[in-house]
């Protein structure tokens, strides 16, 4: 979904993954949570001001930084995010709460963009990369099925 704020446009997405909202939430703030789905591997110092390093080779060779904005052991974590190659800050808000009856219910929301066509082209990229890297947080949880083997990073 995106909306027009008054600082901007925002994505936010959401997805439903059938496992403890405790282990959903460590696959966004653990070594052994995020690269199960999203780096191959990766350095944690968690703690709002701290950083996430993910790795996106074994030798740590290719790698990004990231900042803890926000850090909240129940359930919440922002990365801040450069989401092309400018200079453009558009952190990533996560969120994860229990739902009785499904699991887990996990949020991305990420903002704001600009309202210029190169920042809604940037958005537009950002929700189709987050919502595949969603969606292989969850079959990884759900079905052990981790589709960067079938599509290499």
């Amino acid at each position: 979904m995106v909306e027009r704020e008054s600082d901007g446009w925002w994505l936010e997405l959401e997805e439903t993954i059938a496992f403890h909202p405790e282990e959903i939430f460590a696959a966004l703030t653990t070594v052994g949570g995020l690269t199960r789905w999203f780096p191959v591997s990766a350095e944690v110092d968690l703690r709002q001001g701290g950083t996430i390093v993910f790795g996106w080779d074994e030798n740590m060779k290719r790698r990004s930084t990231v900042a803890i904005l926000d850090y909240d052991a129940g359930g919440r974590i922002t990365w801040d995010w450069l989401p092309d190659t400018g200079n453009t800050h558009a952190p990533v808000y996560w969120r994860v709460e229990p739902s009785v009856e499904k699991g887990s219910v996990v949020t991305m929301r990420q903002g704001p963009f600009a309202s210029d066509v190169e920042s809604m082209a940037v958005m537009a990229d950002e929700a189709a990369t987050w919502r595949w890297w969603m969606c292989n947080m969850r079959t990884v949880y759900e079905s052990r099925h981790d589709m960067r083997k079938v599509r290499p990073l």
